[in-house]
């Protein structure tokens, strides 16, 4: 299993529950964080299902930016 990051503008609890049915449904439950107190709001997910690029679509397709860091 995968883990990608991506630098995003999530920026609190209301930004997470607005992601939440999309990441649910594309990464899996329990499977994604954001890490709200990072200057860059790391999203942190775990890959079974979706691909990098699908993540960053739906992110962005709820009106979040979604900016993979790359290793």
């Amino acid at each position: 299993m995968e883990t990608v990051q991506f630098k995003t503008n999530i920026k609190c609890s209301g930004c997470i529950a607005a992601v939440s049915p999309v990441l649910n449904e594309l990464a899996g439950e329990g499977k994604w964080e954001v890490d709200l107190l990072s200057p860059d709001k790391v999203l942190t997910v775990k890959l079974e299902k979706a691909s990098e690029e699908e993540i960053q679509k739906a992110i962005e397709g709820v009106g979040y930016k979604a900016e993979e860091i790359t290793r």
